[in-house]
This record gives structure tokens, C-alpha cells and sequence, in this order.
């Protein structure tokens, strides 16, 4: 399965495409993390870890997950 690692140093967030419901809970939660129009899409860097991991929490699909 494709995984792609995201960090911030504290925090990495792993994204698997393949699971991917496109629900964009992400994007709502912290839309300086998340943009499907930038690449890369992710920068978890613009957030702390904590809101990371609330928000990685509410991820309907399992998509996106934390290391």
C-alpha cells in the first residue's frame, strides 16, 4: 500500500491515497495543513502537533494516520 510521510519534527502524518474517502474533514480542520491544490499538500509544519492529532483523529477513511 502507497504511504506518504508528512513532518513537523514532533508529529509525522502518514496519508494512504488508497484509502483516501475525500470527506475533506482535513481541509476544513486546518486548511493551512491541508491543500489538494499545492504540492506538496500537506505541510504540517503551519500547525501544532496537538491540533494534528486532534484533527488526524476525525479522519473518516483512515486515510491519513500518525507516526
Amino acid at each position: 500500500m502507497e504511504v506518504h510521510e508528512y513532518t513537523n519534527g514532533e508529529v509525522t502524518i502518514l496519508w494512504k491515497p488508497n484509502l483516501c474517502a475525500h470527506a475533506g474533514v482535513c481541509v476544513k480542520m486546518l486548511p493551512n495543513v491541508y491543500n489538494p491544490k499545492n504540492r506538496p499538500w500537506i505541510v504540517p509544519e503551519n500547525a501544532t502537533s496537538n491540533q494534528i492529532i486532534e484533527q488526524v483523529n476525525k479522519c473518516p477513511s483512515g486515510a491519513l494516520s500518525i507516526k
